[in-house]
């Protein structure tokens, strides 16, 4: 499976416990929140063999989604913010925006500081010294 590198959930429920996907307050909220959008697009598609794979993958391969899909929660996804810690630049703080591509029902996701933020602020200065 070629794209199954690429399957955000996928390679979510892959990592090891110790990863900070399971340590992080703020990294759990985004794996919860992945797990109730992925029930979101199984009760939006309820025929889809790709949905139904995954699902059933995951159910066999991971007890944390498992433990997860059996809360029944459902939600859109919504913007998050997501922090990053930096070895040399520090605490990076981004909202994180899932875009659905309408045609072939992928999701981008996307990072973006806040405007005027201090994370904005990092970046700028890094564009000037490579500009410059």
């Amino acid at each position: 499976m070629p794209d199954a590198d690429r399957n955000m959930i996928r390679w979510t429920f892959r990592q090891a416990v110790t990863d900070a996907h399971w340590t992080d307050a703020d990294a759990r909220r985004f794996v919860h929140s992945t797990v109730a959008d992925l029930r979101a697009a199984y009760g939006r598609y309820p025929g889809d063999p790709a949905i139904r794979e995954l699902v059933t993958e995951l159910l066999g391969t991971s007890p944390r989604f498992a433990r997860l899909w059996a809360e029944h929660d459902v939600e859109e996804r919504r913007p998050i913010v997501k922090r990053v810690p930096h070895p040399d630049l520090g605490s990076l703080e981004f909202e994180c925006r899932v875009l659905l591509v309408p045609e072939t029902e992928q999701r981008l996701i996307v990072y973006v500081p806040a405007p005027d933020s201090p994370t904005q602020a990092v970046f700028r200065r890094l564009a000037e010294r490579v500009g410059t």
